[in-house]
């Protein structure tokens, strides 16, 4: 299993509760090893082994829409 760093632009994130659910959406995907959600620079960096689109879809059903930025 390769783990992986990926950075993702988060959107619609406004308080602390929003990066709790965004980190929890996350971590419920099959893969994620480790999440950190920063709320000043709506991203999101996860690393494991995580599907990209999973994790954007998780957002997505979360509220939260996403791309990959890197």
């Amino acid at each position: 299993m390769t783990t992986t760093e990926t950075v993702y632009s988060v959107n619609g994130m406004k308080c602390g509760g929003c990066v709790a659910n965004a980190e929890a959406a996350i971590r419920a995907v099959p893969g994620v090893v480790d999440v950190k959600v920063e709320l000043a620079a709506k991203s999101a960096v996860v690393k494991g082994s995580a599907d990209p689109a999973a994790v954007v879809a998780a957002l997505a059903r979360a509220g939260y829409p996403a791309q990959v930025v890197s």
